[in-house]
This record gives C-alpha cells, sequence and structure tokens, in this order.
C-alpha cells in the first residue's frame, strides 16, 4: 500500500518507519457541517502522525486533534494528506503539531529494517488438496 507518499524524489524519504496497525482513535475538529467527533481506526502509523479514514469532510491543511484509549490527553495534528473516498470514508495523512515519539504506545523499528526471511520450519505448511488425498488411496 503506497497511497501515502508524495510524488518525487522525496518520495521514499520518511523521518520515521511506517507500522501497518488498525487502532482505535477519537478524531475531533471542526467541519462544513460545524464540530464533530468521529471514532475510527488508523491504517498506519509513524512516530510522526497516522493514516486514518473519516467519514467527516475536511480540508488539506486543517487542524484536528486526535486520542487514542492507551493515550486519552488529546494531540493536536493537521491534515497533510487528502487521499481518495471509499464507501464515504476519504484517507487522511495526519502529522503530529508537536513532537510525540511515544503517543502510540509502541516501539518503531529503526530506518532501513527489513524482517529476516524466513526459515524453511517457519513456513506455513501447504494444505493437502483434495485430489491429492484421493490420489494416496
Amino acid at each position: 500500500m503506497n497511497t501515502w507518499s508524495t510524488p518525487g524524489s522525496d518520495a521514499n524519504r520518511r523521518r520515521s518507519q511506517r507500522v501497518v496497525i488498525s487502532t482505535p482513535v477519537m478524531i475531533t475538529g471542526e467541519g462544513a457541517q460545524g464540530p464533530f467527533t468521529e471514532k475510527t481506526q488508523t491504517l498506519v502509523i509513524n512516530a510522526h502522525g497516522a493514516l486514518i479514514t473519516l467519514t467527516a469532510r475536511v480540508s488539506n491543511g486543517q487542524s484536528l486533534q486526535m486520542h487514542t484509549d492507551s493515550h486519552p490527553e488529546k494531540q493536536a495534528c493537521r491534515v497533510v494528506y487528502v487521499g481518495p473516498t471509499v464507501d464515504g470514508k476519504t484517507q487522511l495523512g495526519v502529522e503530529f503539531t508537536q513532537s510525540a515519539p511515544h503517543f502510540w504506545h509502541i516501539a518503531f523499528p529503526p530506518e532501513g529494517w527489513t524482517p529476516p526471511p524466513m526459515e524453511e520450519s517457519e513456513k506455513p505448511e501447504k494444505a493437502a488438496r483434495p485430489s491429492d488425498k484421493s490420489a494416496n488411496r
């Protein structure tokens, strides 16, 4: 999923590693219809913000507040990316307005980290197909 990228030579330069994780968050802000509060889920997080979806209509540069169950103190953020809308929810990249490296309560992998290749013993076994079983009878 490469939807939270900017075109050009800086597209692969990140300030922190992304982690694909669904975490419940509460977003509050001012929409076209007035103040709103919406519970949603993250799609991707990093130490500087998140990719979320919202049904509330917001615009690039707009200020929002975010909090999680594990971090009830509100964290100010701003919309830095407005993506596609699917099923009434728009993808939004939000960036914290102040540094909050511990907001998500996880340890992010170091820059350039990739998981090691799986050992043969760790790979899932292929499920036997019914035709394989009947051939052995």
